[in-house]
């Protein structure tokens, strides 16, 4: 009975093995897990504050950000480590009363600083890739509209963008809605933003169900 139960013990231990030979994650997976967040709890990392220029706070089981000063971008960040070749993703419900401000994703931050791009979409239809500087202006890569935003943002679109080290692509509820070709900043870290228009008090975004995974996993 005791080697039977031993051959039955060790045929399941090496079925149990070769299951785990089959799943097991990457070393560089376990040594650098890429960031993930619903946002139930409010120690998670991300930075919060709340001024007469906007708001970025833990509620209601997600990330909101306010904007009430007009032309004004707030942004996030769940660390300050460096990621490249990312697919970041989060869903967003953009409750903005001005259809010009846009919600978006942050990549490649040099630290802590202004130079970052972010990659917005509106309730109108608009998207923008965007390249920030510190001592230039905004540039803005490429922009366009797409009837999937405007069609999504009635309620909770799923963002995505790729970024790598020379390219940009947005993707709205798994859509790919452009790319564009930039490699003024290869890593850094990533992120998520709102931008107000003109109208006072006119941004607000709900972020939730944050994801990153490296680029071809």
């Amino acid at each position: 009975m005791r080697s039977a139960g031993l051959r039955v013990f060790s045929f399941i231990m090496i079925l149990a093995l070769a299951a785990l030979a089959c799943a097991t994650p990457s070393m560089d997976s376990i040594l650098n897990p890429m960031p993930k967040d619903d946002f139930s709890s409010d120690g998670s990392g991300w930075g919060t504050g709340t001024d007469s220029d906007k708001s970025v706070e833990y509620a209601n089981g997600a990330l909101e950000m306010n904007v009430y000063t007009p032309f004004y971008v707030t942004w996030s960040t769940p660390d300050i480590k460096p990621y490249e070749n990312v697919h970041i993703e989060a869903s967003v419900t953009n409750a903005s009363s001005d259809p010009k401000a846009k919600v978006g994703i942050v990549c490649n931050e040099q630290g802590s600083t202004t130079a970052f791009y972010y990659v917005g979409v509106s309730a109108d239809g608009y998207y923008a890739f965007i390249k920030s500087s510190i001592t230039e202006k905004d540039v803005y890569l490429k922009e366009g509209t797409s009837d999937v935003i405007s069609s999504a943002s009635a309620g909770s679109m799923r963002l995505g963008l790729d970024c790598s080290g020379s390219a940009l692509t947005l993707f709205v509820n798994g859509q790919q809605i452009d790319t564009v070709s930039d490699s003024t900043y290869t890593s850094g870290t990533i992120g998520l933003f709102a931008a107000a228009d003109e109208q006072n008090g006119g941004a607000s975004a709900a972020f939730d169900d944050f994801v990153v995974t490296k680029l071809g996993q």
